[in-house]
């Protein structure tokens, strides 16, 4: 029986075959250009996918939140986490102080509050604090100015005993508003060379930069190319998702995670309604296609309205045949947040259930 009669529905499926072709295809690239990788783990969340990364070359992982590197270090699959987020508030320096026991840890600095705030903790438990601080390359999220703002921040965290400057880092994550595939290489480039040649400054400066760090998988292919950089953090390759597709280098045939979906109701010709809502499918919009996902096999099919548990499909005169209880794969929009409303995956190779992972660090945003 194959994995689409055997499954329980709406469920996160993972094809091992794609899955393992966009892991060793990233660290086959990041090799050629003799580049470290820390791959994101919010994308996946699991155990399993951390160690096939860390066996893949990686040199660690990257969370987002304490909880996500808690969880994958007490698992065994991780020993050298970035956390790329500020840590702020005394319950987070003492988890954070409590990983440094286990792991080895680096943390993002924008500000001389929270670094101080920091510092002063380590210190007085007798540890020093590898820091990242962070570069605002376009995204106008956190980070400082490339330059300037920059060093100035290096010369105030310099003077902190507790923490150790091991470098910068940038998430280009505005690439996404890229008109189409050369806007983003133009921009992703523009952030690479921002971000080395505020490595560049600091150096001049006295200071020792190991890490000029960039993170972002639709620019992956296009930051990287700027010289200087050292290291990436590519998080949705390792599955790929709808919201990659307007931008030409992902397909559809690379995308390992799906839904699984069963066909409930079929009210008109030109509708049918899936087991899968906004509690499996998330609510994030993509400019690559219309609608709450990509439906595999009926591309021309369009999810156009979701409620908590259905989704509305609306149907081209091609996928009229589908009936009650067929299943159908679709490709979320963003799937980290998908992945993030479930409690497992199954993975199939084959065409045939071979596993099913738990999404050991789903949930973990403190």
């Amino acid at each position: 029986m194959g994995f689409k009669e055997s499954l329980d529905t709406p469920c996160l499926v993972v094809h091992q075959e794609i899955l393992e072709q966009n892991v060793a295809e990233m660290a086959e690239y990041a090799a050629s250009r003799g580049i470290k990788v820390r791959p994101h783990q919010k994308t996946h969340k699991t155990a399993e996918i951390a160690r096939m990364q860390m066996e893949a070359g990686a040199i660690g992982g990257t969370c987002a939140k304490l909880g996500e590197a808690e969880v994958l270090i007490d698992s065994g699959a991780l020993d050298d986490v970035l956390v790329a987020n500020e840590i702020v508030g005394e319950q987070k320096i003492q988890r954070l102080l409590a990983l440094m026991e286990r792991a080895h840890m680096m943390v993002a600095v924008d500000g001389v509050d929270a670094a101080q705030r920091l510092s002063d903790a380590c210190e007085q438990a007798g540890k020093q604090l590898d820091v990242l601080l962070e570069v605002n390359t376009g995204l106008n999220r956190a980070g400082l100015k490339p330059g300037e703002e920059v060093l100035a921040l290096a010369e105030r965290v310099g003077e902190m005993r507790g923490l150790r400057i091991r470098g910068i880092m940038t998430h280009e994550g505005h690439v996404a508003a890229a008109k189409d595939a050369d806007d983003l290489v133009e921009i992703a480039r523009d952030a690479g060379t921002n971000l080395v040649a505020t490595a560049k400054l600091l150096r001049q400066n006295g200071f020792d930069i190991d890490v000029v760090s960039v993170g972002s998988t639709p620019a992956a292919f296009a930051t990287t190319t700027i010289e200087g950089i050292t290291e990436m953090r590519p998080g949705t390759y390792v599955f790929n998702d709808n919201m990659a597709f307007r931008f030409g280098r992902v397909t559809p045939d690379r995308c390992a995670l799906r839904i699984l979906a069963t066909v409930v109701s079929r009210p008109a010709p030109d509708r049918a309604v899936v087991d899968s809502g906004s509690k499996t499918l998330a609510m994030d919009p993509s400019p690559s296609k219309k609608g709450f996902g990509y439906v595999v096999d009926y591309p021309d099919a369009t999810i156009v309205f979701v409620s908590e548990e259905h989704g509305v499909i609306e149907l081209p005169e091609n996928a009229r045949d589908l009936k009650v209880g067929d299943r159908i794969e679709i490709i979320p929009n963003h799937v980290c947040p998908t992945v993030n409303l479930q409690d497992e995956m199954f993975v199939v190779r084959d065409g045939e259930v071979v596993g099913c992972w738990d999404v050991i660090a789903r949930g973990k945003v403190r």
